[in-house]
């Protein structure tokens, strides 16, 4: 077992469909959830250092979120995240050798059953540009950054669905997802 990495990132967001969300990021994730209660799941990551839950409240699911994403060590770790990811199917897009944020990089984003789009990237080094398709974006939003933003797509060459889901690939716990003195998270 890995040593935990303090301090650890904590996120939570609202989810429209648990179920859904589990199966997505179990694949993405390449783990099983450690807490799964009704309404609530929660990852505990040591690569990349993250506690992560979920508490399904589909009126609070944002869609103007941003993106979230990791850096990882080494191109061959990149490499593996990325084939993983092929393999189930989780792949948006991929970008090799892209110009964003004024770095070279190597990434691929997928979405999880919310939208919520992830990036997972190498860092090459730093670049005095950005790619000409994020600096148009950035150019029209008068200074706001848009680079590391998901490019439009036409309805020709984005799928209509990443993921299916799946039957309930987990057993629900009864009992409520906050404990008295422990939180919810």
């Amino acid at each position: 077992m890995e040593t935990p990495v303090f301090p650890r990132m904590h996120v939570s967001l609202y989810v429209s469909d648990l179920t859904a969300t589990v199966n997505f990021y179990t694949a993405f994730f390449g783990q099983p959830a450690v807490k799964i209660r009704r309404g609530y799941a929660k990852y505990v990551l040591n690569s990349p250092a993250l506690i992560i839950s979920f508490v399904e409240n589909p009126a609070r699911v944002a869609s103007n979120f941003g993106h979230l994403g990791f850096q990882v060590e080494t191109v061959a770790e990149m490499e593996q995240r990325l084939d993983l990811a092929r393999r189930a199917g989780l792949v948006a897009r991929e970008e090799m050798g892209t110009a964003c944020c004024y770095a070279k990089q190597d990434k691929f984003w997928v979405n999880d059953p919310d939208g919520v789009e992830w990036e997972v990237y190498y860092f090459h080094e730093d670049a005095e540009f950005n790619d000409p398709r994020y600096q148009q974006e950035y150019d029209q939003a008068a200074g706001t950054s848009q680079c590391c933003i998901a490019p439009a797509s036409t309805e020709a060459s984005a799928p209509t669905e990443v993921l299916t889901t799946a039957p309930m690939a987990f057993t629900l716990a009864e009992g409520p997802a906050c404990t008295p003195g422990g939180g919810c998270c």
